[in-house]
């Protein structure tokens, strides 16, 4: 199993997420929530660029991350999963919610640690809201990231499998709920009960403070319930909601290689026109 995971696990994660990326594309074009306000070829390049950049990035600088930990932890039989005679499918099943709650508190630090939240900020500076939005992170916040993951894989020791499947779950997940698609007010509360759906997830992505603070799920929609960070709706209608950072609304959010920097920048006064 280890073998197989090792030798496809590139090509599930590129097949899943253009899989998604094709899907939600058509999805946004046919049934749109919001009418995007900024340049979309600019921002997709940017978003994705930041996406590709950020692969490159971590394979150098962690190039045993994920799945090379886990086949780490497996060998010298580190973390209490691997101590514990589970299928494989139950191992597989508690770390990837063991995972998404760990993911969940991550982001909320993010928001609560000055310095964290510079890096991450970058994410929320995106002034229109679409399935990219969920690739556009700086390469430092998604190393940190990175780490805190790796730290997670050699205290549980998952099977290869389950980090795998987490790692694609998240960024599938990460690709749905960040997406400009309006579905309907009953498929959305259903699904909501369960998972985190765009609409739940854009409120995060709200300019006012009290709303970006709430909803930081990215998979199930529990944590923010269970944690008292849920948030039903926003002040504004979804349609009329202001997305972004206030003082970040400029032309320095809608170029990749200005963002790298703009954990430097100060709030400024918002002067980027809307565009049709």
């Amino acid at each position: 199993m280890d073998t197989f995971v090792t030798d496809f696990e590139s090509v599930l994660r590129l097949g899943v997420f253009l899989g998604f990326f094709v899907v939600l594309a058509v999805l946004e074009l046919l049934i749109p929530r919001r009418r995007l306000r900024y340049s979309k070829i600019q921002r997709w390049a940017s978003n994705i660029g930041l996406s590709i950049f950020n692969t490159i990035f971590l394979r150098i600088v962690i190039p045993i991350a994920g799945v090379g930990t886990a086949l780490l932890a497996s060998d010298k039989s580190w973390g209490l999963l691997s101590q514990i005679e589970l299928p494989v499918w139950l191992s597989a099943l508690i770390f990837i919610i063991l995972f998404d709650v760990t993911i969940y508190w991550q982001h909320r630090i993010y928001h609560k640690v000055p310095i964290l939240w510079r890096f991450h900020r970058m994410h929320h500076t995106d002034m229109d809201y679409d399935f990219t939005t969920g690739s556009r992170f700086h390469p430092l916040s998604i190393l940190i990231s990175t780490l805190i993951k790796v730290g997670l894989i050699l205290l549980w020791g998952p099977p290869a499998v389950a980090v795998v499947l987490a790692e694609v779950i998240l960024n599938a997940t990460s690709m749905f709920n960040h997406s400009n698609i309006k579905l309907p007010v009953w498929l959305d509360q259903r699904l909501r009960k369960v998972i985190v759906t765009p609409d739940m997830h854009r409120i995060h992505h709200s300019v006012e403070r009290r709303e970006h603070d709430k909803n930081f799920g990215f998979n199930l929609s529990c944590w923010d319930r269970l944690f008292s960070s849920y948030l039903e709706n926003a002040e504004k209608d979804q349609t009329e909601m202001d997305i972004g950072i206030k003082g970040f609304q400029d032309k320095k959010s809608l170029n990749m290689f200005t963002l790298l920097f703009q954990p430097f920048d100060n709030p400024s006064k918002p002067a980027l026109e809307t565009k049709d």
